[in-house]
């Protein structure tokens, strides 16, 4: 009996020491803050009541002004919400050195797709950033974008298919879905040199997996909320976050393909490519002892987690941009017969009038279009960045310890009046050469910023482009019966979506 009293005794003093020790950081530092509720922090709700975007508004709108950061607890992480975009610049560029990972949860071990670029941390992140960013020259853009544009021409075909089965529904067509079946074709032949042909059928092997990873979740919201917010903890824990046959069918994907190009000697100068040459090389950080090994190469399970973060952002972020963006022309008309307008002046210069990289970069107000998408819509609620040591805060006296979280709240961000006035409107001319210009370079963060921004910018950039062209030069977008205005965004995915899908009204040009 009074073992088991001394023990309940020493569990509530742990827990207590524990509660101190963490909820109780951001008071002894001196730093405004939210006050945290027990276990959950400042995260009660998430991904039933509140989406991230909501629960950083509250403090974003709370703090903002009053100091350029403020403090929130996201489970048990400690972590800092920048609101001044000085500060932000500071720790994304200028002291980059303290803030080169993003604390983001891998496991390799356990789960091997999550040992990838985004989340690799240190001299592996260095290194294998180094390695991979000659697949994003604009060289390599221009070489891959005859292949998108080839995939182009089946969007528009998939589009008319659409268009007439829906006549009975007064031409409403779902678009995301749409959308991402086009960019799953694209990563598909881009990166794995694979047709996958979800374009012909919505329930090709590809797009299905593609659907999975972000429908089928291994875990309830709240665990994949703590998974995500408390990495190092649920590494420790041995956490998975893909369900197994997902990880077999993409692990199988890049094995078949290498293997099937060796054998025959096969180059397509593509993603695949690029890995096979990194694991045929012999690093000199690995034989000093430091940074991924690749002294016997990539591993099989590295080459597939690489392959698969490609297809991941690649698909998802570009389909979405795209979605939202034909979303926004069919609420403005108008804005969609200027693009239109322009996409036919830039071809009528173009031998044949077929689209290619150059005309591409001629569209100008295209591009201002889908900025403004990425600003209003910006795919990624926030921006993370772990402490790796001490970090003084400038202009301050406080000091941030290693492991300590930074949040740059881009939804947030993007969305404040001071910096964009009336935000939720969709307004193209904000991305007009002078308007930029007078805007503080934090302001608009949909890929990041420095050097861990993100690598496949460009190319997610092109794709978009070269799928909103293919369709808005031969249909024009509306709102539907069916068009939710304003739209009602998931609060379970962290990623920017729709509840209830994106329907629009299609005809055909």
């Amino acid at each position: 009996m009074l073992f088991t009293i001394a023990l309940l005794g020493v569990i509530l003093a742990l827990a207590y020491y524990f509660y101190i020790k963490v909820f109780t950081y951001w008071e002894r530092k001196g730093v405004p803050f939210e006050r945290p509720l027990m276990l959950v922090g400042n995260m009660k709700g998430i991904g039933s009541k509140f989406h991230f975007r909501e629960i950083n508004q509250r403090i974003y709108d709370q703090f903002k002004g009053k100091s350029s950061f403020a403090g929130m607890y996201m489970f048990f992480k400690r972590t800092a919400m920048i609101t001044d975009l000085d500060l932000i610049k500071q720790v994304m560029i200028k002291d980059f050195s303290y803030f080169q990972d993003r604390g983001a949860f891998n496991n390799p071990r356990d789960d091997p797709l999550t040992g990838h670029l985004f989340t690799l941390e240190g001299e592996e992140w260095r290194s294998m950033r180094h390695k991979l960013s000659p697949v994003f020259t604009s060289g390599k853009m221009k070489q891959m974008t005859g292949v998108i544009i080839e995939v182009g021409h089946r969007l528009a075909e998939a589009m008319d298919t659409s268009v007439q089965a829906a006549k009975v529904d007064d031409g409403c067509v779902e678009i995301k879905d749409l959308c991402a079946r086009f960019t799953t074709d694209v990563i598909g032949s881009c990166a794995f040199g694979l047709e996958c042909y979800s374009l012909k059928d919505p329930n090709a092997e590809f797009r299905t997996k593609g659907r999975q990873i972000f429908e089928r979740r291994r875990h309830s919201q709240f665990v994949q909320s703590f998974l995500f917010t408390n990495a190092k903890l649920a590494k420790k824990l041995r956490f998975k976050v893909f369900p197994d046959d997902i990880t077999d069918f993409f692990m199988s994907a890049v094995k078949n393909t290498v293997d099937y190009r060796l054998k025959n000697g096969i180059k397509r100068n593509d993603f695949i490519d690029q890995l096979i040459e990194l694991r045929a090389e012999d690093q000199e950080a690995a034989k000093k002892g430091r940074g991924i090994d690749l002294s016997q190469g990539l591993t099989l399970e590295q080459m597939a987690a690489q392959a698969f973060v490609f297809f991941v952002a690649g698909f998802e972020t570009s389909s979405s941009t795209m979605s939202f963006c034909l979303y926004e022309l069919a609420v403005q008309p108008e804005i969609q017969q200027r693009v239109r307008d322009e996409i036919e002046s830039v071809l009528g210069n173009v031998e044949e009038g077929e689209l290619n990289y150059d005309a591409l970069a001629e569209m100008k107000y295209l591009d201002q279009v889908v900025a403004e998408t990425l600003r209003k819509h910006p795919l990624l609620p926030h921006l993370i960045r772990e402490c790796n040591r001490d970090y003084k805060v400038p202009n301050t006296d406080i000091v941030l310890d290693k492991g300590i979280t930074a949040l740059i709240p881009v939804h947030n961000i993007h969305h404040d009046p001071e910096i964009y006035p009336d935000p939720e409107k969709f307004d193209p001319s904000r991305f007009d050469p002078e308007e930029v210009k007078s805007r503080h370079p934090m302001a608009y963060l949909p890929f990041g910023d420095g050097p861990r921004n993100c690598i496949g910018l460009r190319f997610g950039k092109v794709q978009a482009k070269v799928g909103l062209v293919s369709l808005l030069r031969r249909f024009k977008f509306s709102v539907s019966k069916r068009t939710e205005v304003p739209l009602i965004l998931s609060k379970k995915a962290f990623l920017l979506s729709t509840e209830n899908g994106l329907y629009l009204k299609v005809e055909s040009i």
